[in-house]
């Protein structure tokens, strides 16, 4: 694949201070007239998008959770808040010993 620039020029031209009724190289109507380019997102990657920011949602919830709102969730069958209880048990296990 060959890329070439839009306001391109030859060497002797460039060398040369431009006139005053010359154009100049990369006016802004070149840039304007250039045809611009354009992204299409698909249908999966805007659901994975959608996806993380709902799990980002949720672990800043599970983040901020009182330990009232994880007893609760863990005698409910969370198995996350059932884990974290475990994980606390036993560091207050290992800090008395």
């Amino acid at each position: 694949m060959t890329v070439t620039s839009a306001c391109h020029a030859p060497a002797a031209v460039q060398a040369q201070p431009p006139a005053a009724s010359e154009k100049a190289p990369c006016s802004k109507t070149d840039a304007a007239s250039a045809p611009e380019d354009s992204v299409k997102i698909s249908d999966a990657a805007k659901a994975a998008v959608a996806a993380a920011q709902t799990a980002s949602h949720a672990a800043e919830k599970e983040a901020t959770e009182t330990p009232e709102q994880t007893a609760r969730e863990a005698t409910h069958g969370d198995h996350q808040a059932q884990r974290l209880i475990a994980r606390h048990a036993a560091a207050a296990y290992a800090a008395r010993r």
